[in-house]
């Protein structure tokens, strides 16, 4: 069974930084697309970024373009983003995807996608 673990969130002031890790076991992840999703109150949940197989490939919604880095380390099965210069509007639960699918423009998930529990950013101005 595939588990899908996130860690590093919590509150942190506006312009601060954090870092979200998410570990993959049950099965190798190497060859899969990954990356991070988010959903704030009220909100639907909306695609934050994603990174391909080797880490070669790097995508960002454009809000979060030059303040978030998304990376990965296939040896630990496990994908980053590294946040910085975080806003208010960052606040949300924060959802890592493993096995997304490639549109030919953009990441998505789908049935076969697996999913962490969330983790909690906060940010406070």
């Amino acid at each position: 069974q595939v588990q899908v673990v996130e860690s590093g969130g919590g509150p942190v002031r506006a312009g601060g930084s954090l870092r979200l890790s998410c570990a993959a076991s049950g099965r190798p992840f190497t060859y899969y697309a990954m990356g991070w999703f988010r959903q704030a109150p009220g909100k639907e949940r909306e695609f934050v970024a994603a990174i391909n197989w080797s880490g070669g490939n790097t995508y960002y919604v454009d809000s979060v373009k030059g303040r978030f880095t998304i990376s990965r380390d296939n040896a630990k099965n496990t994908v980053y983003l590294q946040m910085n210069s975080l806003k208010p509007e960052d606040t949300a639960v924060y959802y890592c995807a493993v096995d997304l699918r490639w549109s030919g423009s953009e990441y998505y998930p789908d049935t076969k996608t697996s999913w962490g529990q969330g983790t909690q950013v906060t940010v406070s101005s």
